[in-house]
């Protein structure tokens, strides 16, 4: 250790102090070595790993059918857009087109698991701030949207709703209306939180000008989402790479350019009455038809041919024993998750499981910057910090 780093604060003064990697506050199995000079923060160092799950590696032992279920529990409060983003992959390389109704469920799947992940970090963040009655508000709306998951697949946190080609099942009839009703009773509870907070005491002294993570910086780290929109920067992969037909839908990127805590407090709460407006646009634009492609290569035919044709039943025992083998190739698909780009490499070899699979994760850069803009902070205002970036341990050790 150099005593210069430091200046005229002699080494003996400092104290290194293990912040996790089970602490509460941390979001997840992290774990932030310190350099403290009393309170003040002297320098950070992210440590990863304890999370590590082999996620990518293990894609290679499954049929490309099969990854949805690993791909799913990375960001596990974004399942739907991870398997959004294997299944434009896919997608892409076998030339296979999703049915519209399809592509609309898809986006209102996607914008719900986005409200809910944004309701869950505005609840933990107030509640590590001592602020509880914020908490039971967030978590009672975000309740209604797993039900909603729940009411659909048969599972709340981990829908595994996508098929390559469209999706595992049409709604049900129960669906749009329990939608309708969240859609309804939302903007109160959000204009209930917007009361609660926006001009807290509290919450902006704890939150104003603490962690700032200006474009420069964002640039150099690759931060994206609402880290990125936060320090002013109006980037968004729903409107620079367009995907679902997101191109067809109206709505704004918002951005707030003073790049601290609270301004990327500000960019979640206004990204979830966008996500409501978008689901309210999907639902207008939801037509009648089919679900799932009709390309015979992966899609499974439909249960009432399975019990007049013999055909049919050696067909859905090939696909779910053999899978499928998609063509030769590498391809790069992104989406924008609750965090920031989600991005992931495919490669092919012409087999019935991926040969490799690599996952740009929004939250490891967002780890990664932690050891910028900690030092010169109170030892308080790490949990702050931590918070704001919204990380998922499990997106980040893979």
């Amino acid at each position: 250790m150099n005593q210069e780093m430091y200046g005229a604060t002699q080494i003996d003064d400092l104290m290194e102090l293990n912040m996790g990697p089970q602490h509460p506050s941390t979001h997840g199995v992290l774990r932030i070595k310190l350099l403290l000079d009393g309170e003040k923060i002297v320098s950070a160092e992210p440590v990863i790993g304890y999370l590590h799950t082999g996620v990518e590696k293990e894609c290679e032992t499954r049929t490309y059918a099969q990854v949805f279920t690993l791909v799913d529990r990375l960001d596990y409060l974004s399942g739907p857009a991870e398997e959004q983003v294997f299944a434009s992959c896919v997608e892409t390389l076998m030339d296979i087109e999703v049915p519209e109704r399809a592509q609309t469920i898809r986006i209102m799947l996607l914008e719900l698991a986005r409200i809910g992940s944004h309701l869950l970090w505005i609840g933990t963040s107030a509640l590590e701030l001592n602020m509880s009655s914020i908490y039971m508000y967030c978590l009672t709306e975000r309740e209604k949207i797993l039900d909603l998951f729940e009411g659909l697949s048969g599972a709340r946190m981990f829908p595994s709703f996508w098929r390559i080609g469209g999706l595992a099942k049409d709604l049900n009839p129960e669906f749009i209306t329990a939608l309708r009703q969240f859609i309804q009773s939302f903007p109160p509870t959000w204009k209930d939180l917007e009361n609660l907070l926006k001009d807290n005491y509290v919450w902006c002294t704890r939150l104003q000008g603490i962690g700032i993570i200006d474009s420069g910086l964002c640039k150099q780290y690759m931060c994206t989402g609402p880290v990125l929109r936060g320090a002013g920067v109006a980037f968004d992969i729903r409107k620079v790479y367009p995907y679902l037909g997101y191109e067809n839908y109206q709505f704004d990127i918002p951005v707030y350019p003073q790049g601290d805590s609270y301004a990327r407090y500000r960019v979640r709460m206004d990204e979830m009455m966008i996500s409501l407006s978008i689901i309210e646009q999907a639902i207008k634009r939801l037509l009648p038809g089919p679900v799932i492609t009709n390309n015979r290569k992966v899609a499974l035919p439909p249960r009432s041919e399975l019990v007049k044709s013999m055909e049919a039943v050696i067909h859905q025992f090939k696909l779910v024993s053999e899978g499928f083998s998609p063509p030769s190739g590498e391809i790069y698909r992104c989406v924008e998750s609750a965090r920031g780009e989600l991005g992931m490499y495919l490669v092919s070899r012409n087999g019935n499981k991926p040969y490799r699979l690599r996952v740009r994760s929004p939250s490891f850069p967002h780890m990664q910057i932690l050891k910028k803009i900690l030092p010169g902070l109170l030892i308080s205002d790490v949990i702050v910090v931590i918070a704001s970036m919204d990380p998922i341990l499990g997106d980040v050790d893979r």
